[in-house]
């Protein structure tokens, strides 16, 4: 369907034991998930699927809710990035409920050879806005890194699974109260990729703007309507999930070239069908140029440098 795209937005699992899966289900089902079976993920399949569809590699997050857990993961994903490094790369989840665990990955990553960063916009009770993460923020800022923000997506809202509607809702609060927060203005170098194509946070953007620095909104660090435009417009924004109409918004808030392509592979959520469904319609949408949509795969070669020089030495020796 496409030709050499990066997927910034897929997931990955480490291998379960059989206890530990059934454990998965039931988390699942107690957030109303209609599930019988956990979600497994295998290389093989997913680079089957990556075959299909023309993308040539996939930046694999997964974000584990305790450090063990998380530590762990992170070393799996270095395991299958080692095995394929032209085909997968790693984005290396920080526990960002605590700064101290939080900057101890954030060094180890170097040893795992991440591309970049994956958290959680709402950590086990903690948002990204939270004061505690200042020394985080500086540290990824000055490496000038590049940050994935994705959702919660497993508990529940209204009887329904916080993966149908509410985790859009949730980015925009979190990124709504780190714009007031000041983290955008203190740490300018992050690279933030926002999930779902910014979720609700593209919709609310035009009210942030026209209300947002009113004297009657709690504004402490004196954010100007200027900074709201720019701010916002700066982060990039993920496809995943969120074809033809979110494309609208995300457009409206920010530009072409911050679009990424994202699958939202390797989720319970997710099937091969709704991918392909997403991805038709990115192809197809009239907003954008052919020469725009097909950057939209190809955006992401410019944020992941390193993920990038692996895939030109694999064709470079393809080619020899």
């Amino acid at each position: 369907m496409v030709d050499g795209w990066i997927d910034v937005h897929a997931h990955f699992s480490p291998p379960r034991t059989a206890e530990m899966a059934a454990q998965q289900v039931e988390r699942l089902r107690e957030a109303y998930w209609q599930v019988d079976e956990p979600p497994r993920w295998d290389a093989e399949s997913t680079l089957a699927y990556m075959d299909r569809t023309g993308i040539r590699m996939q930046l694999l997050s997964n974000i584990p809710m305790e450090l063990e857990a998380l530590r762990d993961s992170n070393d799996f994903g270095a395991s299958v990035v080692a095995d394929h490094p032209d085909r997968f790369g790693l984005l290396a989840a920080l526990p960002t409920d605590d700064p101290s665990a939080c900057l101890a990955e954030v060094g180890r990553a170097d040893q795992l050879g991440a591309d970049g960063f994956a958290v959680t916009s709402f950590y086990k009770g903690t948002y990204l806005s939270d004061p505690l993460l200042e020394p985080v923020w500086a540290e990824l800022n000055r490496r000038k890194a590049v940050v994935s923000a994705h959702p919660d997506a497993y508990r529940a809202t209204m009887g329904r699974p916080d993966a149908v509607f509410e985790v859009a809702f949730q980015t925009a609060r979190t990124f709504a109260d780190m714009l007031y927060s000041g983290v955008f203005r203190r740490y300018p170098e992050i690279r933030f990729i926002v999930a779902h194509c910014g979720g609700a946070l593209p919709s609310i953007a035009g009210r942030l703007q026209l209300l947002g620095t009113e004297r009657w909104v709690p504004n402490p660090h004196g954010i100007t309507h200027t900074e709201i435009q720019e701010h916002l417009r700066r982060l990039y924004l993920d496809t995943a999930g969120t074809a033809p109409n979110g494309l609208a918004g995300g457009l409206a808030m920010t530009s072409p070239d911050h679009l990424v392509y994202g699958s939202d592979c390797g989720v319970p959520c997710t099937t091969d069908a709704t991918m392909n469904t997403n991805l038709r319609e990115i192809l197809r949408y009239d907003g954008l140029t052919g020469e725009q949509i097909r950057a939209i795969g190809r955006n992401a070669f410019g944020l992941f440098p390193t993920a990038a020089a692996r895939i030109a030495t694999a064709t470079e020796a393809r080619c020899r």
